[in-house]
Order: structure tokens, then sequence, then C-alpha cells
């Protein structure tokens, strides 16, 4: 046998050998890579044979205190997508502020602080129940998760199952908020840029707004609308006669309103429906940001289909909420921990 025969064999061995280490490799990357992807994944049937009754003990929770108290409904919504905004949806927004610490908790922000304490006083109340039947298991942002579509439920809204298995974030900083979060007078650029963040698209920006189908807002928020527009010292264009008339006789110009509400929905404000983008439509949206979604050539047909079917809203909203609620979720001991009490860490 010749010696460039050998060589020739050698070769075709070494790199049948190689080819075969490549595939083995890249067999085991695939899988590492899998599992981790699988890792992240939250799922219907998380707490099934840890906690069987995890959402009856929510649900009772929350149907007591929809039927003492319905504004804790809105206020928790705001309270859920405040949390997956900042740092994801890991139940940070619960913590307290320690004592003397240089950096306040979410909570104390200043865009958090509108939110009604009987929201928190929920979360806390219905973990407590869970604890007692299933300690050391659940997490808060779960529980809020929860909370927040059990409200919406019984506001009138849509029944969706909520995916489960998020841990607890250890940090919270007030800092963060500002940035993370909607304004009242956003843009819809600035809305757009915020939602595409936090990997959200426009048709979810629409749909998500909705939920300002019920609850209320201070008059700061809408008070340069009514009187000096965008530095024009006139109203807002765009805001119906009737509705102009009555929130100023509800909100002076300076002083008297830092207590005074007014409804985002003006005509069914209890309610969760569609009839958030009918006023859209109407000039009846009560906060700049809501009413740019209309005015805006790229949200306006969104807003009209969903104005004229409650059924496909219902349904689009379950689909956007579901995804806000994936929000850089936090699983395992390296990541976050599971909190006995929401508002303290371990």
């Amino acid at each position: 046998m010749s010696l460039y025969y050998r060589l020739s064999i050698l070769m075709f061995i070494f790199i049948l050998l190689l080819c075969f280490t490549t595939i083995i490799f890249s067999s085991q990357a695939t899988i590492v890579n899998t599992s981790l992807i699988r890792h992240r994944i939250l799922t219907f049937d998380y707490y099934d044979k840890t906690c069987p009754q995890l959402e009856q003990i929510v649900g009772f929770v929350t149907s007591q205190k929809f039927k003492v108290s319905p504004a804790t409904a809105p206020a928790t919504i705001r309270l859920f997508f405040h949390d997956c905004f900042v740092q994801g949806c890991d139940g940070s927004i619960l913590i307290s502020s320690k004592p003397g610490s240089k950096e306040l908790a979410e909570k104390d922000a200043q865009d958090n602080k509108e939110i009604p304490e009987e929201a928190f006083d929920s979360i806390e109340q219905a973990k407590a129940m869970v604890e007692s039947k299933c300690p050391g298991v659940v997490s808060c942002a779960d529980i809020l998760a929860l909370a927040a579509r059990d409200y919406i439920h019984l506001s009138g809204g849509p029944y969706y199952p909520v995916k489960k298995g998020r841990w607890d974030g250890r940090t919270s900083m007030a800092s963060l908020v500002y940035a993370n979060i909607p304004h009242a007078n956003s843009t819809i650029d600035d809305l757009l840029k915020l939602f595409s963040s936090k990997g959200l698209t426009i048709n979810d920006l629409v749909v998500l707004s909705g939920a300002h189908s019920i609850g209320f807002a201070h008059c700061k928020n809408f008070v340069n609308r009514l009187y000096n527009f965008q530095g024009t010292n006139k109203p807002d264009p765009n805001i119906d006669p009737r509705l102009l008339k009555s929130l100023k006789m509800s909100c002076p110009q300076y002083g008297g309103n830092i207590g005074v509400v007014a409804p985002f929905d003006a005509t069914t404000p209890f309610a969760f429906d569609n009839a958030y983008y009918q006023n859209l439509q109407g000039k009846l949206g009560l906060l700049a940001s809501d009413n740019v979604l209309f005015l805006d050539p790229r949200t306006r047909p969104l807003v009209q289909d969903l104005g004229k079917d409650k059924n496909k809203f219902f349904g689009d909203f379950s689909l956007a909420i579901e995804k806000l609620g994936n929000i850089s979720v936090k699983r395992g001991k390296k990541h976050g921990e599971i909190r006995r009490v929401c508002s303290m860490h371990l």
C-alpha cells in the first residue's frame, strides 16, 4: 500500500471523526439551549402539585375585596402593569422601602404613590391565605398576575388562563420607575418606543390601553388639557365641550384639585368593556396619552376596530396581557426568591 494511499485513508478517518464530534457538540448545545428556554417558559399547571387550591384561594380574596371596594380592581390592574414594566413581572413593586435606606422602593416612586393602598392590601391578604395552605411555594408575582385577572373578570372583562412560575425579584428601586412607565402626557412615539422596549407591539399598546375602561385619574394628570394645552393658554381642541365643562367644574386650574379624580371612561366607568375606544372617537378620552391613540393614523384603525367589537377586544386583550405577564420573568434562586410576605425580602 503506497504512502499516499495510507495518508488519504487517515485523512478521511480524521475528517469523519471531526464531523461526528461536531454533530455531538452541536446536539449537546441544542439540548442545553432548549433546557434554558424551557426553564423560562411559564406554564398553566405550575402549581398543580404543590398548591392545587391556589386559584380558588386568590379568587376568594379578590371576590370579597371587590364587593367591599370595587376600586380595588383598577388599582390592582395598574399595579400589575407597573410591576411588569419596571424590571419585569417580579412583584418588586410590592416591596416596602427600608427605613433609612438611600434608595426608595418602587412602591414609593412618585408615579406609584397614586395607586390606592387597597391594591397592595389585596395582594398581601391573598398571599397570607396562600401561605397558610402552601407555605414558601407561591410567588407574590404570580399572585399579583392572578389577582389582576380576577379583577378584570369581576369588572365584566374576560376570564383568561394565567401562566405561572414567576419568582419574586430581590431589588426594588424607585429611580427605575419614571423612565419605564407611560405618562399622562406621553406622545404616541413615546408610547411606541416604550412598549417596543418591552417586546410589545403597536397592537399590544392599543389593546392594553383598554384597561382604562375602568379606573380614575387625578386632576393633575389632565388639568393642562382643560386650560393650557401645550402652552396655548387654551383647552385641548380634541376634547368634547360637555366633558370639558364637567371636568373644569371638578378640577380648577389652581388649587383645590389635589384629591379629585375623574373616570377614564366617561360613559361606563365601572364596566370593563370596549366603550373606551368608542369614547376616544367621540373626543371623550381623559388623558392626552389616551387621546393620541385615535389622533395618530398608525393607531386609529385599531381603535376603530376595537370600538366596533367587544369580543375582539376581549380576545385581543387576553393575548396581550399574557405577553405583558411574560416580560423579563425571573426563575430560580440565582435570579429571584419566593417571599413569605410580599412587602419584605426574605
